[in-house]
């Protein structure tokens, strides 16, 4: 198996997002995340946050969603893209049954699942990854092109 060659530079971030919603994400159902500002478009790796929002295991969307998986933490657990970051405009219905009102819906696509999750650190906002973390990630992922 060869390397993939990855583009050099800021190509690339890390988002942060807290169980189940990162499992929700995997499963291809949710398809927007809700953030508080607006992010930019490109690639992004999926890292499960440390902690757990439990209540929201309780609500039958997020149930049905993750029945039977895994809700890892803590690591990195696949890659998506960026293809658009917006606000539904006032009084109209949410663009899917998972955008929150009044946040900013990061919606993403190109979604793929790692077999093994990479452990890593995280925090708030668009993170830069290592190299290092780069490499285990796309070891993974030998056709990833992006």
């Amino acid at each position: 198996m060869s390397a993939v060659t990855l583009p050099e530079g800021d190509w690339i971030r890390g988002i942060s997002i807290r169980q189940p919603w990162t499992t929700a994400i995997l499963t291809g159902a949710k398809t927007v995340e809700n953030r508080p500002r607006p992010w930019r478009t490109g690639w992004v790796l999926l890292h499960a946050g440390l902690q757990t929002d439990r209540p929201a295991l309780r609500l039958p969307l997020v149930a049905r969603t993750i029945r039977g998986r895994e809700l890892v933490t803590g690591a990195v657990v696949g890659v998506a893209r960026i293809t658009d970051c917006h606000q539904d405009p006032a009084g109209s219905p949410p663009c899917t049954e998972w955008a929150q009102r009044d946040a900013w819906h990061v919606v993403l696509a190109d979604v793929q699942e790692l077999a093994l999750p990479v452990p890593v650190g995280g925090q708030l906002g668009p993170w830069k990854p290592t190299p290092d973390l780069l490499e285990q990630v796309f070891q993974q992922l030998p056709g990833f092109r992006p």
